[in-house]
């Protein structure tokens, strides 16, 4: 497969002509159980066919039971500077009802491994609104990533999506459907928690220390072009969307014969600005009544401050000659305001 992702960057490499790489993130799954040799096939190949900053973000996912000192040694004589752990709780119930294969307290002992070999740029991933996870064990976990000096946290909505096993037991009626209440009650303590231990909320599920932002992200927010390589990864060039083959056999056998292994949807105007309002919304730094015009031209402009005025008298949204962004009273209804602001 790795073979197949250096074939794929030599295929599309004419993407990212004249861009230096500002990161590069290594996630989409586990990577952390690829082999050594398997990283470097990799890290060779971006180095051959892409430019990088000498300071560019270079960030691995990692589960907390692939964490071996071995690999972490391996690891530190590699670009990778960021550490994305999947943690989701450190209380064993909660893990249990997830599936997931690790312990608490491995994810402890893997976090606290990562900087004990010299890496300080950590991000764990938290998950609120479970059915097992009670208020008092959620002001746990993130006592505990408070403790553990990290600079970053990631915290997610549990999101029940159809199709999954996690789905079928609910409906089923093995599971119980997470409470809604209790989901607003621990992202508003979250955020005041966090924020009073100086962690900025720069993004709704995402905050950081020291101004210590995920780079790679933010990206995202920002609407920048960004590359994708190997199954199911996903691209964006400003104008067109596409996303990879999913079935590892038929993105090997395209990519390998020189074809596009990807599927690709253009983007008319209004799919731009309303991505635009989605992303922007979920950020400190809003959306900008300049770029608005300039991108999308005064009308469009015009019809938002007209359509944002409800939100404002309502205290959700704060807008000034500059820019309008979401208040603290308005992120938690964040994807509702936005579709009400799509055009």
């Amino acid at each position: 497969m790795v073979i197949s992702m250096v074939k794929e960057m030599q295929n599309r490499s004419n993407e990212l002509q004249d861009t230096y790489l500002t990161s590069v993130y290594f996630g989409g799954g586990t990577p952390s159980i690829l082999s050594d040799d398997e990283m470097d096939i990799l890290w060779n190949g971006i180095t051959k066919y892409f430019t990088i900053n000498t300071d560019a973000e270079v960030t691995i996912e990692a589960n907390p039971d692939d964490i071996t000192k071995e690999k972490l040694n391996y690891y530190k004589q590699t670009p990778i500077n960021r550490f994305s752990m999947g943690v989701q709780s450190f209380f064993d119930e909660d893990l249990k009802w997830m599936n997931r294969v690790h312990k608490g307290k491995d994810a402890e002992n893997a976090i606290k491994k990562i900087q004990d070999t010299g890496f300080d740029k950590i991000t764990i991933d938290l998950i609120y609104g479970l059915p097992t996870l009670t208020n008092k064990n959620w002001e746990q976990n993130l006592t505990k990533a408070i403790a553990l000096n990290l600079l970053h946290i990631s915290a997610y909505c549990l999101t029940i999506e159809p199709k999954t096993a996690l789905f079928q037991q609910i409906k089923k009626g093995k599971l119980t459907q997470p409470d809604e209440e209790k989901t607003i009650a621990q992202f508003e303590y979250m955020v005041s928690y966090l924020e009073s231990h100086n962690f900025e909320q720069y993004e709704i599920s995402n905050f950081a220390k020291n101004k210590q932002y995920a780079l790679h992200n933010t990206n995202y927010w920002l609407n920048k072009p960004y590359l994708g390589i190997g199954p199911s990864a996903h691209s964006f060039n400003g104008n067109t969307r596409s996303w990879n083959f999913s079935n590892n056999h038929k993105y090997m056998l395209a990519v390998n014969a020189g074809k596009d292994a990807y599927e690709t949807e253009h983007l008319t105007d209004e799919n731009k600005i309303n991505e635009y309002i989605m992303t922007g919304l979920r950020t400190i730094w809003g959306c900008n009544w300049e770029e608005i015009e300039n991108r999308f031209g005064t009308s469009k402009r015009e019809i938002l401050k007209q359509k944002i005025q409800h939100f404002i008298a309502n205290e959700l949204i704060y807008s000034n000659d500059e820019r309008f962004t979401l208040t603290r009273k308005g992120r938690i209804l964040a994807d509702g305001i936005a579709s009400d602001l799509f055009f």
